[in-house]
């Protein structure tokens, strides 16, 4: 967590040396060659019991865990600072904790739980899985039933879609970067591993040739490739569920490699004259030589062998801006507020991926999100909310009373709970609210702030917000009071 100035006196000296005091921490975690996090070091000992190794992978260790507060169990990826990191594995450590982030909350992806470091390890602590990969249940079998397979195949592309519909491109799908929640059958499978994941930029070809020899996608090969690499892989792997065997195979990485980029896949050999002409017709799509013709995960979604291939419940799946927007919406209005100005300073990199989000909402590219355009948007991301529900998201999020969510607003009401635990975005927003600069936020100002941007201003609301905030009763809310605040979950 970031570092809270202590309370101080109400002149405007003692102010400054606070602020100069949290600035020179920010300075010092700043200009530490070896912090990867960009916030103190903390013992993760402190937190959590580590146990014994779950794998070994080319980043990192993962171990089981137990959080020592609650005894809950869990996964930790710890990532060795020891040997040589320079600015690129810094960055990449940093992108695959922020996409992790990004992306919490959705059913078909493992759950981001926190990360720590320390002089030697950054630790990623994450939800456990414990029903091992898919690819050990794969081997087991040899071959799934068509059923089974379809079901295994709509959970991969959900997690797919959901990833992309949220901006992220996971560049690594293989059946070892999926995890299966528990041991029983009817188990959650989850995808992991967002090491080589990106941030996707509109327009933008990559050219880095990352993934896994099987499946690795043609386009990728020819080193000018987006999003559409993913669905190749999960095409391979749908493949191998049906046969048991992958698709493009040789002896040699160079053989496979050519393979893959002559495209041609044997549909004749046992057992694939047994399996279903649609079956066969989702393998062909999937592994369309041109990603630009190649089918798309929504679109994989409709597809009549993936419909009838499960038995999908009603049930509507929650998801991350859904249940964000929801949390949003039992905050205070300081609270709220505060989280504009955070959104309002945030870096391109820092909201990429909600940007993407806000975009594919936005249909008609207005620059605001309507009432229809957030239903429909919730609903592509897997969510069903009532038309009550969809209201009472849209008067939450709608900070200045308009009618509709604006660019800025959506990055408040979406925005992970991370991008508050860096000192410098607190202070910001801090400052905003303390015209005066006196290192404290009064009643006045906090009135000032609300009529400024919102057209619903209740004096005995203002009121409360002080009281529950000001906890030495000082009828006004100082810089440690704002930051325990902003810190808290609601």
């Amino acid at each position: 967590m970031g570092i809270c100035m202590s309370k101080g006196g109400n002149s405007k000296q003692k102010k400054g040396n606070n602020n100069s005091m949290a600035r020179s921490q920010n300075l010092k975690i700043d200009n530490n060659n070896n912090n990867i996090l960009e916030k103190p070091y903390e013992d993760i000992r402190r937190h959590y019991r580590i146990m014994e190794k779950l794998g070994k992978g080319k980043f990192g260790v993962t171990y089981l865990c137990t959080e020592i507060s609650t005894g809950k169990k869990f996964a930790c990826k710890s990532i060795s600072k020891r040997k040589k990191i320079d600015e690129v594995d810094k960055n990449n450590i940093r992108r695959e904790i922020q996409i992790m982030q990004h992306l919490s909350g959705q059913a078909n992806i493992v759950e981001f739980k926190d990360a720590y470091e320390d002089k030697h390890y950054v630790h990623i602590v994450m939800e456990l899985c414990s029903g091992g990969e898919l690819f050990d249940r794969i081997t087991a079998r040899h071959h799934y039933s068509e059923r089974a397979a379809a079901s295994i195949c709509k959970a991969i592309v959900k997690a797919i879609n959901h990833c992309h519909f949220m901006g992220v491109m996971h560049r690594d799908i293989k059946p070892e970067n999926f995890l299966l929640s528990d041991k029983t059958e009817n188990s959650v499978l989850k995808i992991t591993d967002f090491g080589l994941s990106v941030f996707i930029q509109q327009g933008k070809h990559y050219h880095d040739v990352v993934g896994s020899v099987y499946y690795i996608a043609p386009e990728v090969l020819r080193k000018r490739y987006g999003k559409e690499a993913d669905i190749w892989s999960a095409g391979v792997i749908l493949y191998m569920l049906l046969c048991g065997l992958p698709p493009f195979w040789d002896e040699t990485e160079t053989g496979i490699f050519d393979a893959i980029l002559k495209g041609q896949f044997d549909l004749q050999i046992d057992p694939w004259p047994s399996i279903s002409t649609s079956a066969k017709d989702l393998v062909r799509r999937m592994l369309t030589q041109n990603p630009n013709r190649r089918i798309t995960s929504a679109q994989i979604l409709e597809h009549p062998w993936i419909r009838e291939g499960g038995e999908a419940s009603n049930k509507p799946l929650n998801n991350a801006v859904l249940m964000r927007m929801k949390q949003f919406g039992a905050m205070n209005k300081l609270k709220k507020l505060a989280l504009k100005v955070i959104a309002e300073n945030l870096s391109e990199e820092e909201i990429q991926g909600l940007k993407v989000i806000f975009t594919n909402m936005d249909t008609d590219k207005n620059g605001t999100i309507s009432f229809q355009e957030l239903k429909e948007g919730l609903s592509r991301l897997g969510s069903k909310p009532t038309e009550a529900e969809v209201k009472q998201l849209m008067e939450a999020a709608d900070i200045d009373g308009n009618g509709l969510i604006d660019y800025h607003e959506f990055i408040a009401a979406t925005m992970h709970t991370h991008k508050i635990d860096k000192e410098d975005h607190l202070y910001t927003a801090f400052q905003y609210f303390d015209k005066d600069n006196c290192g404290y936020i009064t009643k006045d100002e906090l009135e000032a702030a609300v009529k400024k941007n919102s057209t619903k201003v209740d004096e005995a609301s203002i009121k409360k917000i002080i009281s529950e905030i000001d906890t030495d009763n000082d009828g006004r809310i100082n810089y440690m009071e704002f930051c325990t605040m902003m810190r808290k979950k609601a």
